[in-house]
């Protein structure tokens, strides 16, 4: 008989250690990334935190220059990039700790910036004014205190602005200032809608209801109720310096010639045009709120700024016309966000937080006090 051959032998049972491991692994990388999504959710939308609503005291105070053991303070508030309604809340915020400080004397406001929008502008202006006279229209202060204003690489339109609640207004001898005007900026895609087969029903009420719209052309009394606005804006901001600079009324910013001379006419490449082998001359006259800018020494000629130095010689000096004798400047940095710590990527603003530009109030008609060339900025981030 042949022996009977051994069963065969049963296989090895599947390890269901590796599945069991990667099913709470799994889990776990799900909520993670559900969690750092919602952050960012929340960071982009605004829900983590208002700006506009966080206690000056969410600043961190860094020394500057001076004394670093001295009490007397002289805070160095610094306001820069296109300004908007959604990005001053970080100047409003350095301008709030500031008042509440009772040890600062003295502020500087450091602009560089080449404006921005007339209602962000406009309450920016005030918020400094808030600081200057403890008016208590925003914020409450310690007291009134003297605001004083250096300026950067440029300082023109809004940024000028804002300028004239400070006194003195000194500028670096590179800075760019000026830029008296306003402007109200149209959208307008009306013929390539046409080309393209592209409308908009529009169901209205009101006769000039449509003006502004991307897919509408201005008519007559449609762009005459634009200039008018504007009109309204740019008579304002002559009357705001006016106020602070009691030189220069509104007759003298709008109807004084600065200059005038011959200049040659250039093409678009920049070389004087030639009519016989002669260079063809043309009148340049200017204004001081024709809306062009002007460099630091003609800002200065025209009485437009009170003298060229440097930020660390404007704070001396600051603290000199307050008879402070041991002081120490210091500047407020904002505390990291939420999105920050986490990523450890810097975020200027909340358009900004993922790279992306925030568009779409820029595309909204609105008026602006903005230099020229800078309205390329109106399509990027907010700083």
């Amino acid at each position: 008989m042949e022996p009977t051959p051994p069963p065969p032998s049963t296989p090895p049972a599947k390890s269901t250690l590796r599945s069991g491991c990667l099913l709470p692994a799994a889990v776990v990388f799900l909520l993670v990334s559900v969690l750092v999504n919602i952050v960012f959710v929340l960071g982009y939308t605004g829900a983590i935190s208002d700006p506009l609503t966080e206690a000056p005291d969410n600043l961190n105070e860094q020394f500057y220059l001076g004394d670093a053991s001295a009490r007397d303070k002289i805070a160095v508030v610094r306001v820069s990039g296109v300004i908007t309604e959604s990005g001053i809340a970080y100047p409003i915020q350095q301008l709030r700790a500031a008042a509440a400080d009772r040890h600062v004397k003295v502020v500087v406001l450091r602009v560089d910036s080449p404006g921005g929008t007339v209602t962000a502008s406009e309450e920016l202006y005030q918020c400094v004014v808030n600081v200057r006279d403890n008016s208590g229209r925003r914020f409450p202060g310690t007291g009134p205190k003297p605001v004083s204003v250096s300026m950067g690489g440029l300082a023109a339109s809004g940024g000028y602005y804002i300028a004239t609640a400070g006194n003195p207004i000194v500028a670096e001898k590179t800075t760019i200032t000026g830029s008296i005007g306003v402007f109200a900026a149209l959208p307008n895609v009306a013929e390539w809608a046409h080309k393209n087969g592209v409308k908009l029903e529009l169901v209205k009420a009101g006769g000039i209801k449509a003006s502004g719209s991307f897919f509408h052309n201005l008519g007559p009394e449609e762009r005459q109720t634009w200039q008018d606005t504007v009109d309204g804006a740019y008579d304002e901001f002559l009357k705001t310096i006016a106020a602070g600079r009691p030189g220069l009324n509104p007759d003298a910013l709008q109807r004084e010639t600065v200059i005038e001379r011959m200049v040659p006419e250039r093409d678009e490449k920049g070389n004087p045009k030639l009519v016989n082998g002669k260079t063809v001359e043309v009148k340049y006259t200017r204004v001081r709120a024709d809306g062009g800018t002007f460099t630091a020494q003609q800002a200065h000629q025209f009485k437009l700024i009170d003298g060229i130095e440097d930020l660390p010689n404007a704070v001396r000096n600051a603290a000199a016309r307050a008879g402070l004798s041991s002081f120490k400047a210091v500047v407020y940095e904002r505390p990291q966000s939420l999105v920050e710590k986490l990523t450890g990527v810097q975020v200027k603003g909340r358009s900004a937080e993922f790279g992306v530009p925030d568009v779409s109030a820029n595309l909204t008609p609105r008026l602006w006090y903005l230099a020229p060339t800078a309205d390329a900025g109106l399509l990027a981030p907010t700083p």
